[in-house]
């Protein structure tokens, strides 16, 4: 493995990029936006934005609205809560964004999800049903039911 002049620059940008990841996942909540982020990693938009999707497969944009999605899921599950207040609890601003985003991640609207998630669910430790329920991210395929002959 060579390293040259690119090659620090490379590892630079790599803990820029994971910083602004861990300040996602802990401020999913408050209004961010991809201009906001590269500020605070000292990039531009666009290369935060190229860079983000190179080391995680997806853009800032959309890893931010899954972990919404994410969290949302979890408040859903709870019951207690209505779909609206669910979508500003977790930083959305747009209702409608945010079920559209909802519908395409879990794959039914966040209403119906609430309403069959606490059957689905019920009894099961918060941990096992955040894993059985995770969105699917970056187009990934679904577990394959091994074959029993």
């Amino acid at each position: 493995m060579t390293s040259g002049p690119g090659a620090g620059e490379h590892l630079r940008d790599l803990v820029r990029l994971r910083r602004v990841r861990d300040r996602i996942d802990r401020e999913y909540a408050q209004p961010l936006d991809v201009e906001a982020l590269a500020r605070g990693a000292h990039m531009s938009a666009g290369h935060l934005s190229r860079q983000f999707r190179l080391a995680y497969g997806e853009a800032p944009y959309g890893y931010l609205m899954t972990r919404r999605i994410e969290r949302a899921m979890a408040l859903l599950r709870r019951g207690d809560l209505t779909v609206t207040e669910v979508c500003f609890a977790v930083g959305c601003s747009s209702l409608g964004t945010f079920s559209t985003r909802f519908t395409e991640l879990v794959g039914m609207p966040p209403s119906a999800y609430r309403d069959q998630s606490a059957a689905a669910t019920a009894g099961m430790p918060a941990c096992v049903a955040k894993h059985v329920t995770r969105p699917i991210r970056n187009r990934e395929a679904p577990l394959a039911v091994p074959f029993v002959s």
